[in-house]
């Protein structure tokens, strides 16, 4: 079930909501809790019932090793229990994300031919078994103890970060579960949550979904060999930037105004990264759950920069490369990654540079963090083809034509303009046009809807900001201006009303989030 889809915001939706108020109201925080428990477990399995064995029998699992490293036993003891229950983890993940992809690259290394039954992946298995393995990790450090299963379950399953996170910390949630005031409906945060989650869908089947138009024709044509020109190549990737931006912001929006009209709050996830002056910067702004389990569960214990710069430049390379295949089961996502653990250690050195010549100043002016945010932001565009492809060879297709290996083409109008004039031999340069191909119909429309895009995602707030007097993630949320910050009034209600209309009209032809497939 998508959030959407007509039967999530008109049956579903309302009606989890309506049993729940409805039961606490009465005072039976038990079987409110146990009602979203069974609904986050409908939820899960409206796509492939047979997986729900799989997720019940890794909370019972998880839960029950939990409970043996929250009681008093030797670290010795404990720490054999947290590997165990972590190569459990993996072993599941493993078998049924990677094992195909382990199969095939064997089949070609030693030129054999075994075969693997095809495995539909499991819906969500990367972000409940993060979340769960961050669990065993905190119960084993004595900073989680659950003694409730109805609660654990609730921790796991809550339907509105289920399929794709954020990836929340056990001591983030529970609180916030057992203290919950089901008495009385906060009608402040049903309006609230309801206009955060109508910002989101706007995003996800208005902005992301058309931005696919651009986007996918290029890829498609690029794993088919076209040679596609370098106009051509650069829209699709900056189509694809675009469309997995808003496709993961508006999912995070939905997210959080789910949660926020039951009374909970989720941490931030999506805090306007193209914004970032660094890679750094931009990690700590794209999927901010998953960064932060990769630091403090991977990065962290690998060693982090406690044992000298090469080290740590190692460390991040490796966290990096794991990150890129929790994303997926190819080398695609293996290198995106690599790309993207060489441009953190280059940055991290080039901040050192900065500090030892630079006489550690920190102020630098407008037009220095204009150059900043451009070269991320394209170093994270030429990432995100690969990240895309489907094959290593379509990315390089891809990437050559944007680095202009294929040539320039330009109108057919300018050949007479430029006839008789050496700009360049012949054969770096063509008039048949900028998207002679036509594998993707751009025009004028689609330049503007650029544009706009990119004036919306280095300009505008971002929606929690516009929605900082209400507060809605746990996270504090840093924005001083006054400017676009909604209020309940008139005009908001207007607008929120203006963008549910033209969602709604959006929602024949639901799509997946881009996120679903990790």
């Amino acid at each position: 079930m998508l959030f959407n889809s007509f039967i999530f915001i008109f049956i579903f939706l309302p009606i989890t909501l309506i049993v729940y108020f409805f039961i606490g109201r009465y005072g039976y925080r038990k079987i409110a809790i146990s009602w979203l428990v069974i609904a986050s477990l409908f939820f899960y399995g409206w796509w492939n019932t047979s997986y729900l064995f799989l997720l019940v029998g890794s909370i019972i699992f998880n839960y029950l090793l939990g409970l043996l490293l929250s009681g008093q036993r030797s670290q010795l003891h404990k720490k054999g229990l947290l590997i165990f229950g972590i190569t459990v983890n993996l072993v599941a993940i493993g078998y049924f994300k990677y094992a195909g992809f382990f199969i095939s690259n064997v089949n070609v290394i030693f030129e054999q031919n075994y075969t693997f039954d095809n495995i539909i992946l499991p819906l969500a298995i990367s972000f409940f078994t993060f979340q769960q393995i961050a669990y065993l990790v905190d119960a084993y450090r004595s900073e989680a103890k659950e003694y409730n299963f109805l609660y654990y379950c609730l921790f796991v399953t809550f339907f509105p970060q289920l399929i794709a996170g954020p990836i929340v910390h056990h001591k983030e949630m529970m609180p916030q579960f057992i203290n919950n005031p089901l008495e009385k409906i906060n009608y402040n945060n049903l309006s609230i949550g309801i206009s955060i989650f109508i910002i989101g869908l706007f995003k996800k089947v208005v902005i992301a979904d058309n931005m696919a138009l651009f986007s996918t024709p290029v890829f498609n044509a690029a794993e088919a060999n076209v040679v596609l020109t370098l106009f051509e190549a650069w829209g699709g990737a900056f189509a694809y930037t675009f469309q997995l931006y808003f496709d993961f912001s508006g999912y995070c929006d939905m997210a959080i105004g789910i949660a926020f009209m039951l009374g909970v709050k989720l941490p931030m996830n999506f805090n306007s990264p193209y914004k970032a002056q660094s890679i750094i910067e931009f990690w700590r702004r794209w999927h901010m759950t998953l960064s932060r389990f990769l630091r403090d569960y991977l990065y962290i214990p690998l060693g982090g920069n406690r044992h000298g710069k090469t080290r740590k430049y190692i460390n991040i390379l490796l966290t990096m490369l794991i990150g890129g295949l929790w994303h997926g089961a190819g080398w695609t996502f293996i290198i995106w990654g690599g790309m993207h653990g060489i441009f953190l250690m280059i940055n991290h050195a080039w901040r050192r540079v900065v500090n030892i010549y630079g006489k550690g100043k920190s102020i630098i002016s407008w037009k220095a963090r204009v150059v900043y945010t451009l070269i991320t932001f394209h170093a994270v565009v030429v990432a995100w083809v690969v990240f895309r492809a489907e094959s290593v060879t379509g990315a390089k297709n891809i990437i050559s034509s944007m680095l202009g290996f294929n040539g320039l083409s330009l109108p057919k109008s300018m050949s007479e303009r430029f006839s008789g004039m050496d700009l360049m031999p012949e054969r770096f340069i063509s008039y048949d046009g900028m998207f002679h191909n036509n594998v993707a119909i751009w025009g004028e429309i689609g330049f503007l809807l650029m544009l706009f895009l990119v004036a919306t995602t280095w300009v505008m707030p971002n929606t929690i900001q516009i929605m900082k007097s209400f507060n809605p993630v746990i996270d504090t949320v840093t924005y001083n201006s006054k400017r676009l910050v909604f209020k309940l009034n008139l005009f908001w209600a207007v607008t929120i009303g203006v963008l549910l209309g033209i969602s709604i009209l959006h929602l024949g032809q639901a799509s997946e989030f881009l996120y679903f497939q990790f």
